[in-house]
């Protein structure tokens, strides 16, 4: 044994010069390189029993942006510690132990989609009971009952400035609104408040020339994905019939206001691969669609007639439980796979070979953001664990001219000087949104915006004749570097009285 303590202590020392010496020795970058690296794994169980993960949320606050809450199949809600540091040497199981803050039932059944609203202190579960249910986290208590699907709910998504207006899409095939605040007397038989949809489209992914099963059936008209966009009236649907993308007004849901597909001038046939999911970024210009033909497309909310900006492809979406996210700063997009691998690729390189995590058994369904910890990631897996993953980057520090002179000229002034005053580092591509990995702080309009107030009835109807109350206090939305759309995203309502009128102007601003 003294004889290998020397030998080894040599071979490790010898690694670690190689490690460094290939760090000094680095060209100088004019560019980003980037990777992942995990950093760390957690079995879900529960009473000693695995089961399989199926939705992922990181908290919204920066004060808690290291609870990673977890979903799964036996209807449990599981917070996890991201920060906690796990011996090599322990297993999955103990990790979990150690990083677990707690977890409860809430439904008996599974659970396919949580949200995180009012600053990280309550939590929506959707589930495969029809029913959605809103928590108190702190003490787990079960605050309302949303009934009025007929089919389990799959997405979940909050309104961007006012937490108690809630869409949900679900597998009868309609999405419904709801109003946290108009509960009703009735209650259910554990005693739990019950709150009935304002409003909502049924029927709002059927297609005409859908695929047919072999006993006959019409293939699935299920809504997979629901997003609320940032211009605080709109809604983007998706389905597992089709690739089309559908754009809703809240305050007229008798049609579409628009919709888009992988190709618009496709035919009905080319568009039967469904979508299993939606995101968007924080500053909602870039919408993401992960779609059944094994691609993940791009969309730009301004262009949206133009179809998908880029495409990006190398993973396998053989079930509508894999998804895909784009990150807060639209630097990156994460997707699951069939495969058993997570795939990330960079949005300014869409042709370039995505990074692989490999480190999962199983097909990678779910995949989460970090809001507050740019490049933080989480994925989750039919292997019954969860993982977390950072993202290793290398900027250059040099100054260059010529690219700071591109960006200039791809801003608005008031964003220009910002540029110039605060002296930011420089990317070398051309595209200054798009290669800008770190997101800008926002830009304050020097003409503050209002949204419009509205007011909703009090007997509830079944229709939105008013539209979403924003008679909560608005946050500020996160601009867009490329081209601020604030004042287009939230447009004064004496200019902008339908959100047709939205998507025209902002056509013709471009």
């Amino acid at each position: 044994m003294p004889m290998d303590t020397p030998s080894s202590h040599s071979l490790f020392t010898h690694i670690a010069s190689r490690e460094l010496f290939r760090v000094r020795k680095r060209p100088r970058m004019d560019g980003f390189v980037s990777g992942f690296n995990e950093t760390g794994v957690v079995a879900v169980q529960h009473n000693a029993e695995h089961t399989i993960p199926l939705s992922l949320s990181f908290c919204k606050t920066t004060e808690f942006s290291h609870i990673l809450a977890v979903s799964d199949e036996d209807g449990y809600v599981s917070l996890f510690d991201t920060r906690r540091k796990f011996p090599v040497t322990a297993t999955f199981e103990e990790n979990a132990e150690e990083a677990r803050i707690c977890d409860w039932v809430s439904h008996q059944n599974a659970v396919f989609d949580i949200c995180w609203i009012k600053g990280d202190t309550q939590i929506l579960t959707a589930s495969g009971d029809q029913t959605i249910k809103l928590w108190d986290v702190q003490g787990q208590k079960c605050l309302g009952v949303l009934t009025g699907h007929t089919g389990s709910v799959k997405s979940l998504c909050s309104h961007p400035t006012n937490a108690d207006i809630i869409v949900s899409g679900s597998r009868d095939g309609s999405f419904r609104i709801w109003d946290l605040r108009s509960k009703s007397t009735a209650k259910s038989r554990r005693g739990e408040v019950s709150i009935c949809s304002m409003g909502g489209v049924k029927g709002a992914h059927i297609s005409s020339q859908a695929r047919r099963t072999r006993r006959g059936k019409a293939a699935s008209m299920s809504i997979t994905s629901v997003l609320c966009l940032k211009d605080q009236v709109s809604i983007a649907t998706a389905g597992a019939v089709d690739s089309v993308l559908k754009f809703w007004d809240t305050r007229n849901l008798k049609s579409t206001v628009t919709q888009t597909s992988l190709c618009p001038q496709s035919t009905e046939k080319q568009r039967l691969h469904g979508i299993s999911s939606l995101s968007q970024d924080e500053s909602g210009l870039f919408l993401s669609a992960s779609c059944m033909d094994n691609r993940i497309y791009l969309y730009n909310t301004l262009q949206l007639e133009k179809g998908p900006l880029k495409s990006f492809s190398g993973c396998r979406i053989e079930s509508f439980f894999v998804k895909s996210a784009i990150s807060p700063d639209a630097s990156n997009i994460v997707s699951g796979s069939s495969d058993g691998n997570a795939y990330v690729w960079k949005v300014d390189k869409p042709l370039e070979e995505p990074t692989i995590l490999k480190s999962h058994d199983g097909e990678v369904t779910a995949v989460n953001w970090s809001c507050s910890e740019i490049g933080r990631l989480a994925t989750c897996s039919d292997d019954f664990t969860v993982r977390t993953w950072n993202k290793n980057s290398y900027v250059s520090r040099t100054q260059c001219a010529s690219a700071i002179r591109r960006r200039v000229m791809a801003m608005p002034s008031i964003e220009c000087k910002m540029l110039l005053n605060n002296e930011k580092r420089c990317k070398s591509d051309d595209d200054a949104f798009l290669s800008d990995d770190s997101p800008h702080p926002p830009i304050m309009s020097p003409t503050p915006i209002t949204p419009p107030k509205m007011n909703i009835s009090e007997d509830h109807t079944n229709q939105l004749s008013s539209g979403f109350d924003l008679s909560v206090s608005s946050e500020k939305t996160p601009e867009s570097a490329l081209k601020s759309p604030s004042s287009v995203l939230n447009p004064p309502f004496s200019l902008k009285r339908t959100i047709r009128d939205y998507f025209l102007a902002s056509s013709k601003t471009l």
